[in-house]
């Protein structure tokens, strides 16, 4: 991680009480220019450190850890791991970066939450990125995210955790050995006795698997009130956002553009020079 990026606290609030958020903070800290990257279910804000780096020359870009994932605390109610807590979260954030407007790149559980937060009155979303999101979630991608959230297994080794992302994140397609070795160290922790073990809290399963048996998602009413200008880029081979699903919403809603990454299934990563540059391309058009 470059030296040029700042770690910062804040407290956040949700029923059960107070809460710490992490964040990290790239570029220069008066860019009134802001972009918010927030990660998906189980993984951490580091995962957008390729895309800040390559960002930081034209935005103040701030990538959060959402509650119970990487620095951020652990919430008392693990059935506050939901929408209206991070949008709260969000809100507190963004107060806290004293803007009144940021750009938003969501990725999965992100993407839903800028979807949510972008269909406020007043939000202070002024052009997203949505990748791998939509309003329906397939019921089939929700089964298999099911079969290990929360399992929190531990590895005896660092390469044994690694064989363990390449197998649950396989559909991230292909990455070279160190961005997969990337992709790992920052979702496990060490142990004193030299194990490992996933870094997030356990209980992110429970508000999860207590809407089982899985249905899809349907978000339609709340796209329907997004108005920024908005991207979403697809996996061609993705089992949670249908190309369908990707028709209609570049129809309705925001009208968004639409981007498809070949060979890749839920979700791309940003991390790799075509995918970053999508990305990049359609934020400064605006």
């Amino acid at each position: 991680m470059s030296a040029s990026v700042r770690r910062h606290t804040l407290t956040a609030a949700s029923a059960s009480g107070l809460h710490r958020l992490s964040y990290l903070e790239w570029g220069e800290p008066t860019n009134p220019r802001v972009l918010v990257c927030v990660h998906g279910l189980t993984r951490c804000a580091r995962d957008f450190d390729p895309l800040a780096l390559a960002l930081a020359d034209r935005y103040r870009v701030v990538c959060p850890d959402m509650p119970g994932r990487g620095e951020s605390g652990w919430l008392k109610n693990p059935m506050e791991y939901a929408t209206p807590t991070y949008v709260n979260d969000a809100v507190t954030l963004v107060a806290r970066l004293g803007v009144d407007a940021v750009d938003w790149v969501g990725t999965s559980m992100g993407g839903l939450l800028g979807m949510a937060l972008a269909s406020l009155e007043g939000t202070p979303i002024r052009r997203m990125v949505v990748n791998e999101a939509g309003p329906l979630v397939a019921a089939a991608a929700l089964e298999r995210i099911g079969t290990y959230v929360g399992k929190a297994p531990e590895f005896p080794s660092i390469e044994a955790a690694e064989r363990y992302i390449r197998t649950i994140s396989a559909p991230f397609g292909p990455h070279t050995d160190a961005e997969w070795r990337f992709l790992t160290e920052h979702v496990v922790r060490p142990k004193p006795d030299g194990t490992y073990r996933v870094h997030y809290d356990p209980a992110l399963a429970v508000p999860f698997n207590a809407a089982a048996p899985h249905q899809d998602i349907d978000l339609w009413p709340v796209w329907g009130k997004v108005r920024c200008p908005t991207l979403v880029i697809r996996g061609a081979l993705s089992d949670l956002l249908s190309r369908d699903t990707v028709e209609q919403m570049k129809t309705s809603g925001p009208r968004a553009q639409a981007v498809e990454i070949p060979g890749v299934g839920h979700a791309p990563t940003l991390m790799q020079p075509d995918q970053i540059a999508i990305v990049r391309n359609f934020l400064l058009a605006g």
